[in-house]
């Protein structure tokens, strides 16, 4: 019996008249409705005919979570008076429940991929809903450009909806073709915000990290809110770990704690979306911002933290990082206060920092391993994405980055098409890097044996079972949990996903056991070790001591202090995150393997050959085999390449600079002329900075090391030399070095002085005799040069640019000054008509 009342009382009902006329005018439509308006249960409803009495249409309705698929399908087919699997149902991952009658079904976004690239036509649906695509997960943003492909190229009369409570509707209008936008107005009862931020500082969250004290806060504002408002609290963390914890600081509320994230049991969740007799304090992920409406809640408690992948490419590691939540995401989560009544919202943070926070949160093809989305592309046909529509093109140098892990496990070829091999991968539903460990491991241990452990590491186990991969799967095998239920039932699709060939090589493996059989230890550590080594190739990583390690891709990785790992020569590491501004990453889930095992896994990463470098201060020459970064066999050579050498003689020029060679005070002079004829002339003269040299060491100082074989060598370089490459051969201007900036200036007395070009001007340091008779400042290059004038002590006297000025005025203060001091040397009162000289007056008697 078709729940007519409750439908007719969805404020969307009012809306979906405007939609309907907007897909049959335009065939895509953007539907803007606020959470609690019913737009994810009635608008699917209406459209296929199921209510209203329209004409009966298929729709799919892409979810972007497993939780929110069974629960939107489950009220559908409760306000059609049914259960799920008639005329609504839904697929997720490991679960089916639809009928031969299923109209209406729910899937994830994952799912609805997997089937248009399967079938690119969607035979027999009328209409696909993107739900929640304001959250901007890769999926949900790759499975809108591949529909509206079909709608341009097989299906122009498929139906397309991209619905949402909070989104960019013009930009997802312009998406799909200046769709028409239809918003649905709710029911909006007032939130009164209460800022309750923690007393103290708390530190901020990186990697996974969440300060403890600030969970502890949490849990006291919960009880706080418990005291001072009515109904059911909800409270937002940023993960299971969380959530665990503040759960166990709520024990004794005199309320039910109930705990909602994606690995929950369904049975948990159907408790907590179905309501209660008594009080509860519902402790969620942000799968409970948008996705679900939980009943009975009139007060949200916000950590204010949201959980986004991160993908460091250099170092190949890939995982979830705790941020502060957007300002759309806390609006999204104070809304859930007031949907059925006036409501309040905790926000741990203060005013001021609300003002601080980003609007949106990032979109997940911004900031996510594209791995996936590439395989994915690749199999459309379209490897580089450009003929995608797509809010967000994906970033080049992540693209990049994907394509290279999809060559080494080859599910692309050079072009960057989809492989036999890749194809296969993609359709497994794993992340390509499982995908390839499933099938490589499959042919080595076993196609049950490659199932389990790869179910392990598409979920990573509870906290509680360990970082030792081969203990954890050990436990899920012997487990009673919910994440073992789950983990079997994952383990048992991949099983069916492919034939699975027989072990083609001994590794303590024997035929696969079943289900219940209890492999060895030693035998399950190797087997889970080459599993994850198959799957994190770039991680297979080298003991260096103390719990220490080096992975392949050059990354450091540290051990926990009291992990059963640290012994280990070689660990497969699973999972690692690396926390901000540390350089070495924190090793969660890892097993046990050898060298052997580490070479097979990561064969495209061994390398050998000669490698000659500068290290602690000088050369050094070795033959090395290496597995990416990791060093596995060493041999000094005694004579390298002559090539190498000269590389890594520069190189340590770069790194410690010229004056590792020989500069005389010639080769100096040489530097400084020529930098002065830059700065006037500027070309041809060349450039002779520090930064400049050595961006040019090839030119000029490459040739001058075919003896050098060391570091003492290149002291024994004569840089004037090698300096003289750089002179302007070519143009014939290297010949008129002397005429534009001379090493000496000859004075009136004979003297040939030298210039010193070290300064901003030229400068002549003479004695004041030998400039009688000199009416004009010398110039070099049209510059002036400055005249340190010198007592016959060779003392400064003074300075000057301008002969002449000084000789009518500041020369008499000099002469009163020094004429006394030094009365052997003559003191004319006009120096300008006075006869230059070296020498004293007694000498000039003489000679004279």
């Amino acid at each position: 019996m078709i729940r007519e009342d409750v439908l007719g009382s969805l404020p969307v009902y009012t809306a979906v008249p405007a939609l309907t006329r907007a897909l049959d005018a335009h065939g895509c439509a953007v539907l803007c409705a606020p959470p609690g308006t019913g737009k994810t249960t009635l608008v699917p409803l209406v459209l296929s005919g199921l209510v209203g009495g329209g004409p009966v249409r298929r729709v799919v309705v892409a979810e972007p979570r497993r939780i929110a698929a069974r629960a939107a399908a489950r009220r559908m087919a409760w306000l059609l008076g049914e259960s799920a699997g008639g005329k609504v149902g839904f697929t997720v991952r490991g679960e089916r429940v639809v009928g031969r009658g299923t109209v209406v079904e729910v899937v994830t976004t994952g799912v609805l991929l997997q089937r248009l690239q399967r079938d690119q036509e969607l035979a027999g649906v009328d209409v696909v809903i993107i739900d929640e695509c304001h959250e901007r997960h890769l999926d949900a943003d790759t499975v809108a450009a591949f529909l509206l492909d079909v709608r341009a190229a097989l299906r122009p009369e498929l139906r397309l909806v991209a619905a949402s409570a909070t989104t960019d509707a013009q930009g997802w209008a312009r998406l799909l073709g200046d769709a028409p936008v239809v918003e649905a107005q709710g029911v909006a009862h007032p939130v009164d915000v209460v800022w309750a931020p923690p007393a103290r500082p708390v530190r901020p969250p990186h990697g996974m990290r969440v300060d403890p004290v600030l969970l502890t806060h949490v849990a006291s504002v919960v009880r706080r809110a418990l005291v001072e408002r009515a109904g059911d609290v909800l409270c937002f963390l940023p993960g299971v770990g969380e959530i665990g914890r503040v759960a166990g600081q709520l024990g004794d509320v005199g309320a039910d704690v109930l705990q909602v994230h994606g690995r929950a049991p369904a049975a948990v969740q159907d408790a907590v979306l179905s309501g209660g007799s008594g009080r509860r304090v519902v402790l969620a992920t942000a799968v409970a911002e948008s996705s679900l409406t939980v009943p009975g809640v009139r007060v949200v408690v916000d950590a204010g933290l949201a959980r986004e992948p991160r993908t460091d490419h250099a170092r190949g590691l890939s995982a979830l990082t705790t941020v502060r939540v957007s300002q759309a995401g806390a609006r999204q989560r104070a809304g859930r206060a007031g949907r059925e009544a006036p409501g309040t919202v905790y926000r741990c943070w203060t005013e001021a920092e609300d003002a601080r926070l980003t609007r949106f949160a990032s979109p997940e093809i911004k900031v996510a391993d594209l791995a996936a989305f590439a395989l994915q592309v690749a199999c459309w046909g379209d490897p580089t994405a450009a003929g995608l529509a797509l809010l967000d093109p994906p970033p080049a140098g992540a693209l990049a980055a994907a394509r290279s892990v999809l060559t080494a496990i080859g599910a692309v070829d050079a072009s960057g098409r989809a492989t036999e091999r890749g194809v296969r991968m993609a359709r497994l539903g794993l992340h390509p890097r499982l995908a390839r460990a499933l099938l490589d491991g499959a042919r080595e241990v076993g196609a049950r044996r490659a199932a389990e452990v790869v179910a392990l590491l598409s979920e990573e186990p509870p906290r509680e079972y360990g970082d030792d991969l081969g203990a954890a799967w050990r436990a899920a095998r012997r487990g009673g949990d919910s994440y073992a239920g789950r983990w079997r039932s994952e383990a048992e699709r991949l099983r069916r996903a492919f034939p699975h060939p027989a072990p083609s090589r001994n590794r303590g493996s024997a035929p696969d056991p079943a289900p219940q059989t209890q492999a060895g230890p030693e035998s399950t550590d190797a087997v889970a070790g080459l599993i994850a080594a198959l799957a994190f190739p770039e991680r297979v990583a080298r003991a260096r001591g103390e719990g220490t390690f080096l992975m392949a891709s050059g990354t450091a990785g540290e051990l926990l202090a009291g992990s059963g790992l640290r012994n280990a020569p070689w660990l497969a590491v699973a999972v690692a995150d690396r926390p901000a501004h540390s350089a070495s990453a924190r090793v969660r889930l890892a097993a046990v393997i050898d060298e052997e095992t580490a070479r097979t896994a990561a064969a495209h990463l061994l390398a050998s050959g000669e490698e000659v470098h500068w290290e602690n201060g000088d050369v050094v020459a070795r033959e090395v085999e290496r597995l990416g970064a990791v060093e596995l066999s060493v041999r000094l050579l005694k004579s390298p390449d002559p090539a190498l050498v000269r590389e890594a003689l520069l190189e340590g020029v770069r790194r410690e600079g010229l004056g590792l060679l020989r500069w005389t005070r010639e080769a100096e002079g040489l530097r400084e002329r020529l930098a002065f004829l830059h700065r006037v002339w500027g070309a041809p003269w060349p450039d002779v900075s520090d930064a400049a040299l050595l961006d040019r060491t090839q030119e000029w100082l490459e040739p001058e090391l075919s003896r050098a074989r060391r570091r003492a060598d290149l002291g024994r370089i004569q840089a004037g030399q090698a300096l003289q490459r750089l002179l302007p051969w070519a143009t014939g201007d290297a010949a008129r070095l002397d005429e534009l900036a001379p090493e000496r200036i000859e004075v009136p007395s004979g003297s040939r002085i030298r210039v010193e070009y070290g300064g901003p001007q030229p400068v002549l340091a003479v004695k004041l005799q030998e400039l009688f008779g000199l009416r004009e400042t010398p110039t070099v290059s049209g510059v002036p040069v400055l005249v340190h004038l010198l007592s016959p002590a060779g003392r400064p006297a003074a300075v000057t640019a301008d002969l002449a000025s000084f000789w009518k005025g500041g020369y008499r203060s000099v002469r009163a000054e020094l004429r006394g001091r030094y009365p052997k040397h003559p003191w004319p009162e006009d120096p300008a008509t006075a006869e230059p000289t070296r020498h004293t007056k007694a000498r000039l008697s003489r000679e004279s």
